[in-house]
């Protein structure tokens, strides 16, 4: 049960998650999250960085699709400029969204990674689709309402798997 809540891996942020790195490990496809995942939760647009890391998967034949509980406005003025596909509205960690985004990509749940800042919609719902999730330090140290939320609770849950042994990594 308590591995549900647990990350496969964890790591200061998605630049750390390279093209070889995936295709080394046999994945064929990303489903990320984009609030303090890719960017920052209030910024409207791909960083350089950030455009040019989707252009590194592209290259190298890995698909991504974005997949976020945010609204439809917010999430497909950030994802068509860059081309990314996208699914808004997702209710992570419900598992439609993670289902729909592998159909589209038409891959398996042992082809892709989920990538996500937060424990209880990203990891939570990649974990109960069998996808290898890694968690993210988020990108800004602040956050929309209901995530500010999400987060305290968090980080109680962290700080007792932490105590446990489960988790050895620091935020």
């Amino acid at each position: 049960m308590l591995n549900t809540f647990l990350p496969n891996e964890h790591v200061q942020d998605i630049f750390q998650i390279s093209p070889k790195l995936l295709k080394d490990r046999g994945v064929k496809g990303i489903i990320t999250d984009l609030d303090n995942t890719l960017v920052e939760w209030d910024r409207a647009d791909a960083t350089p960085e950030l455009t040019k890391w989707f252009k590194q998967m592209r290259d190298e034949g890995i698909l991504v699709t974005i997949v976020s509980n945010n609204n439809r406005t917010r999430v497909e003025k950030f994802a068509s400029p860059v081309e990314v596909p996208y699914i808004y509205e997702a209710r992570k960690p419900m598992t439609k969204a993670f289902r729909k985004a592998l159909k589209d990509m038409k891959l398996e749940a042992n082809d892709a990674v989920v990538i996500g800042d937060q424990i209880f919609t990203d990891v939570v719902g990649g974990n109960r689709m069998g996808l290898h999730t890694i968690l993210v330090v988020p990108v800004a140290s602040t956050d929309g309402f209901f995530t500010r939320f999400n987060r305290r609770m968090e980080s109680v849950f962290l700080a007792w798997m932490k105590r446990k042994g489960k988790i050895n990594w620091e935020e």
